[in-house]
């Protein structure tokens, strides 16, 4: 996680949670050595850079990754219909 500089790089996030999720998050940030906020600062953060980086990356089999490059490396000719499109303004 990047580090922050308290004095000028510090936004605040609220929740509400029911009392048996607080008690469950306090008991494993204890667990884990750390603050409430800093566990869940921490596994916030993880949560989100796997969902972003789920988001953005696209993953291909072998077969299909050939498949692209061959395409990539020998395009097919254009078509007329692609042609028109491409003249167009």
């Amino acid at each position: 996680m990047p580090a922050a500089n308290p004095a000028t790089d510090s936004a605040r996030i609220n929740l509400r949670t029911s009392p048996e999720a607080k008690a469950l998050i306090e008991r494993a940030a204890a667990l884990m050595g750390t603050t409430v906020s800093g566990f869940m600062l921490q596994n916030a953060y993880e949560a989100a850079q796997r969902l972003v980086t789920q988001h953005e990356t696209i993953t291909l089999s072998d077969r299909d990754r050939d498949t692209f490059l061959a395409a990539l490396e020998n395009p097919p000719e254009p078509t007329e219909a692609l042609r028109r499109l491409m003249a167009r303004r």
